[in-house]
């Protein structure tokens, strides 16, 4: 509706807007969308938002689909955030401590915002058969509206994805291939027969839109908070396009005058045994290294190598954040703390937030009194193989 183009987010080259685009066509990086946000503000207001649906569609003048009839929804967005008091009371200072519950969401996770804006405009560039490669949420996403739309789906995913996403993408149509190695081998497989089978990619930051469906999630945010962000966010990262959309979407709602300057401290959390960003922070670098046999339960986390790296540690960096890891046993653990304390069931992505609080408050980068929103990004019915029994 208000885009005027594409934009490298490296090398700032412009792209059209209106054709299919994968990445930057002089250096392979991430395009993101553009907006002319003072048009966007004229319709876009506070006000105007107390009418609205209940759906992330809610914020559409910074969403890129032009003509509504092409948007395909399942009702995304508007996820609950929540006090949790109870949890609160365990940690070793007074915190407000806010838990954002993306398990919610149209398959059960927050993949849901970023696949219903990407196979919304691929339904109006005229997409009809669309691959990805996914740990696991993505692909249940990406196969859920494909279906809405009527588009052919092809999912490459690791051999040993939780069963509950591979079930979920074979019952709702999409052709699902196993593949004996990492999401980084199967996105290989997706680049290299592409072309071919006339496949439009729909990989992590490999296409503008997914990261504009995630934005929202810093949109809601903000909104549910009466537009005061929280001091810090923990979020669980493996490609990390939730937290680069939350940090696009706080410079847009600047500029349209809903917040100030003002920034929460971006944190994100990695398993010990695949932190490609946590190594990379560490050691000062603004682009990761690919992390060698990578393994961990948390599906989603297993992400050797993101493509969005360099924004992500440019979030970090500029928030005065910062990237820690917790090892499997910690995340694990903590999905039956949290589910004890505020009934919500968390994928262990979303659970490893709280070991890692609870490491960040004892080197004094969490401090007393703070406003902390912890991100839980899926459901814990996916993982049920996680648990034993």
């Amino acid at each position: 509706m208000n885009v005027t183009h594409l934009e490298c987010a490296l090398c700032n080259l412009r792209h059209e807007a209106n054709v299919l685009q994968n990445l930057c066509r002089e250096c392979g990086k991430p395009l993101l969308v553009r907006y002319d946000l003072a048009k966007a503000a004229d319709t876009l207001t506070k006000d105007s938002l107390e009418t609205r649906e209940s759906s992330l569609w809610r914020y559409s003048e910074v969403l890129p689909v032009v003509d509504p009839e092409n948007v395909v929804s399942l009702g995304e967005g508007w996820t609950p955030l929540f006090e949790a008091g109870r949890l609160a009371a365990t940690l070793p200072i007074k915190l407000n401590l806010l838990i954002k519950d993306e398990g919610q969401n149209p398959t059960q996770s927050f993949k849901a915002r970023g696949m219903t804006a990407a196979i919304s405009m691929a339904n109006e560039l005229g997409v009809k058969k669309l691959a990805v490669p996914s740990a696991g949420n993505a692909a249940s996403a990406m196969a859920a509206y494909a279906a809405k739309a009527g588009m052919e789906a092809n999912i490459f995913m690791p051999a040993d994805t939780p069963r509950a996403n591979i079930v979920e993408c074979e019952q709702t149509g999409a052709n699902v291939t196993l593949v004996d190695g990492l999401i980084t081998d199967c996105g290989k497989i997706v680049a290299e027969r592409k072309e071919a089978e006339g496949w439009f990619d729909v990989s992590t930051l490999k296409e503008p839109y997914r990261v504009e469906g995630k934005k929202t999630m810093g949109y809601e945010l903000a909104e549910q908070l009466d537009w005061t962000l929280p001091d810090v966010i923990i979020y669980p990262t493996g490609g990390g396009t939730g937290l680069i959309g939350m940090w696009k979407a706080f410079d847009e709602m600047e500029e349209m005058g809903w917040i100030d300057s003002r920034r929460p401290r971006m944190i994100t959390v990695q398993s010990a045994t695949c932190a490609p960003i946590v190594r990379a922070f560490e050691k000062g670098e603004r682009f990761a290294d690919e992390f060698k046999n990578a393994a961990t339960v948390a599906a989603g986390l297993r992400v050797p190598k993101a493509i969005g790296d360099f924004l992500i540690l440019d979030a970090l960096r500029a928030s005065g954040g910062t990237a820690i890891a917790v090892d499997d046993a910690e995340l694990i653990a903590a999905v039956g703390e949290i589910g004890a304390a505020t009934g919500v069931f968390a994928a262990p992505e979303g659970a490893a937030c709280l070991p890692a609080l609870r490491k960040l408050i004892e080197g004094g980068a969490v401090r007393e009194g703070e406003t902390v929103v912890m991100f839980y990004t899926g459901s814990g019915i996916k993982y049920i193989e996680a648990f034993g029994g």
